[in-house]
C-alpha cells in the first residue's frame, strides 16, 4: 500500500529545515494533499512534540499514508482525512499551522483559492501557513527546467501550470495573511511562509 515517491525523499529534509525554526513548540498541524505520506512522517518523526493531521482526496493515497504512519508506529500523525482543498468545509475546525507541498501547480487555480481560504477559517492570529513548489516571479519563471515543467502540465491539463508568486501572495493578503517569508530551496522551488494577522 505505501507508495513512495522520489521527489518527496529529495526533498523531505530541506522543507524540514524550513518548518523545524517556524513551527509551533506544540499543536496541531494540518498537511493538506498529503500524497503518498512520506513528507508527513519524516516530519512527525523529527518533530515529536506536534501532532501531524495529513489529508488527501485520493483514497488511494490515504490509504498510502496511514501505512507509512502504521509501518513507523508513529503515535503523532492522526489517520488520514478525506479532504478537499477547494471545498467550503473542511473537516477541521482548527489548527496551528497549514503545510501544502507541490499541490497549487497540479491543480485547479480553485483549489488554491480554497486552499488559502481554508487556512484562514482555521488557523489563529500568528498561526502558520506553508507552500512548497516552483513559483513564477514578477511574471517570469526562475529556471528554464520550471518552464519546460509549466509547459508540460499545462499539456496535461490546461487547468493546472506554475503560479504566480505575487498572484498567491495577493490571495493570501485578501484572507488576512501577511506578505510572505521567501526562501530559495533546491531544484528551483521555494518555500513560502505567511502568519495569519
Amino acid at each position: 500500500m505505501k507508495r513512495q515517491a522520489p521527489a518527496a525523499a529529495r526533498n523531505r529534509q530541506p522543507i524540514l529545515d524550513v518548518l523545524t525554526p517556524r513551527l509551533p513548540a506544540r499543536g496541531l498541524v494540518l498537511e493538506i494533499a498529503s500524497g503518498s505520506g512520506e513528507h508527513i512522517v519524516h516530519f512527525a518523526e523529527a518533530l515529536p512534540d506536534l501532532v501531524f493531521q495529513p489529508s488527501d482526496p485520493s483514497p488511494e493515497a490515504r490509504a498510502s499514508i496511514d501505512d507509512w504512519a502504521q509501518s513507523l508506529t508513529l503515535g503523532n500523525v492522526r489517520p488520514a482525512l478525506a479532504l478537499d482543498a477547494a471545498a467550503d468545509l473542511w473537516p477541521l475546525e482548527c489548527a496551528n499551522a497549514v503545510l501544502c507541498c507541490n499541490m497549487i501547480h497540479i491543480a485547479p487555480w480553485e483549489a488554491a483559492v480554497g486552499l488559502i481560504a481554508g487556512a484562514s477559517r482555521i488557523l489563529p492570529k500568528d498561526g502558520t501557513l506553508y507552500l512548497y513548489g516552483p513559483y513564477r516571479r514578477g511574471g517570469r519563471h526562475t529556471a528554464p527546467s520550471n518552464e519546460a515543467f509549466d509547459l508540460d502540465l499545462r499539456r496535461r491539463n490546461p487547468a493546472w501550470g506554475v503560479r504566480d508568486l505575487e498572484t498567491v501572495a495577493s490571495l493570501a493578503e485578501a484572507q488576512g495573511f501577511g506578505l510572505p517569508e521567501i526562501i530559495d530551496m533546491p531544484a528551483n522551488n521555494l518555500s513560502l511562509v505567511f502568519k495569519r494577522l
